[in-house]
């Protein structure tokens, strides 16, 4: 085997510190070295050692993904994210972790797939409160069930339709990178001959195919406006993709197929308001603070916390975070999760998690530090949201969304600011729910878990 290529990031390096509005000193300071051996890497004139790619890859998370590596290094990364997982006892020395990628890298390669392999078998496990009010045979599952479960294995990211629509999106974006309303409408009308109607209207989008007219209702927020422009958009110019993916998903329903083909256009929509680098780049500059996001791309709170969710290209990775949205009565309706978070597949969540409190409580931005029974802990927000009916013989709709990340990328979400991360005492700890959390002190539990016959 050929020596290991070294790793010159002087470029990436020196951004990181201006972004990071470091100066060289403190920069050193972090990593453990001197300033002048900072400069001598800033300048190229000296490699990163394996030592400082560790440091670089445990203190900067998400810039580290822009520096520059070969296949070692990222077989490196990969190994040393799957050992440190807490099941097992300790990490590996990070020279160990180099030498495996270097010297066995089909073993470090099968190692990470079979871990892969084992976080989601232990992900099925833990949904077993869902097993106990829902038949183990495939044919009980719900058509809306197949989706949600189709977008979960895709990791909530689907590369052809985002690629696409991040090229129709920066096509029809302004100075600012953004494409704006009248772009949408110009599109539609110049590019596919559609005629559009912004006017009140009992739904909220419908489309006469015979005379090409769209028409959208105008009492939604104008959030809610851009988004259904953006969705016809996106059926109109990527519904072959669409089409496509569709056809080759494994569903058992023409109903679970046409769930699909809605929820790849919803997915497509946010996508072209919101284009993938574009949104990745400013997500990072504002540090995921969710309401300077939504003014920016003049999208709503929900749909900006979305697509944060979608951040899974590969080698451009955003924050890895958990989302979703839960109801008055606790049902989890939208979940994601890039973390090791869990959710309950059926029935409520924790009622320790903020995220129920938020739900009674609107427009306000809750934040908590929580830790779940296996020792992580998480910085999660959660804001109650109403969506009016518009009308007095309907009841508006109550809900709220929650977004979070593992405290180790606190430093990159905004919201952690003002958390103490090192204090027990500020922590709630909390479960996936009560039917599989091992805690037995839990003064809110509803009822005992499966395994356990009394509280």
């Amino acid at each position: 085997m050929g020596a290991r290529q070294r790793i010159f990031a002087g470029a990436q390096l020196r951004a990181l510190r201006e972004r990071r509005g470091l100066m060289q000193a403190e920069l050193a300071q972090q990593l453990a070295i001197s300033p002048s051996y900072l400069s001598q890497l800033e300048h190229d004139d000296r490699p990163l050692t394996p030592r400082l790619v560790e440091r670089v890859a445990r203190l900067f998370p998400l810039e580290w993904q822009d520096f520059p590596g070969d296949d070692a290094e990222q077989l490196s990364l990969l190994l040393r994210e799957a050992v440190a997982d807490p099941i097992f006892d300790a990490p590996l020395a990070p020279e160990m972790i180099d030498r495996l990628a270097q010297q066995q890298p089909l073993f470090v390669r099968r190692f990470v797939e079979l871990h892969g392999a084992f976080r989601r078998a232990n992900q099925r496990l833990e949904m077993i409160d869902e097993a106990i009010s829902v038949e183990t045979d495939e044919s009980a599952r719900l058509p809306w069930e197949e989706v949600r479960d189709w977008f979960h294995l895709s990791n909530n990211y689907v590369d052809p339709i985002d690629r696409a629509a991040e090229q129709l999106g920066a096509a029809m974006a302004g100075s600012d990178g953004v494409p704006g309303t009248e772009a949408l409408l110009r599109h539609l009308t110049h590019t596919h001959g559609i005629a559009v109607e912004l006017r009140p209207a009992e739904s909220l989008r419908s489309f006469d195919e015979g005379q090409q007219v769209l028409q959208i209702d105008s009492s939604q927020p104008a959030a809610s406006v851009r988004f259904q422009l953006a969705y016809h958009v996106a059926a109109s110019s990527l519904g072959d993709v669409i089409r496509e993916i569709v056809a080759g998903a494994r569903l058992r329903s023409a109903v679970a197929r046409e769930l699909l083909t809605v929820g790849l256009g919803n997915y497509a929509a946010g996508a072209v308001l919101m284009p993938y680098g574009h949104f990745r780049r400013s997500a990072r500059e504002f540090r995921h603070d969710v309401d300077r996001l939504a003014l920016l791309y003049q999208t709503s709170f929900e749909q900006t916390c979305h697509r944060l969710s979608t951040m899974q290209r590969e080698g451009e990775r955003g924050l890895p975070i958990f989302f979703c949205r839960v109801d008055m009565a606790g049902n989890i309706t939208k979940r994601h999760s890039a973390t090791r978070f869990q959710f309950a597949r059926f029935g409520g969540a924790c009622p320790l998690w903020i995220v129920h409190e938020a739900a009674a409580i609107p427009d306000r931005i809750l934040v908590q530090l929580a830790e779940t029974p296996d020792g992580l802990r998480y910085v999660s927000i959660a804001k109650g949201l109403v969506k009016a009916s518009g009308r007095f013989d309907r009841n508006p709709r109550r809900y709220a969304v929650a977004l979070g990340c593992e405290v180790q990328h606190a430093g990159d979400f905004i919201y952690a600011d003002g958390l103490d991360l090192g204090s027990g005492r500020a922590v709630t700890p909390i479960g996936v729910s009560c039917r599989i959390c091992p805690r037995p002190d839990c003064e809110q539990r509803a009822y005992p878990p499966v395994d356990r016959q009394s509280r």
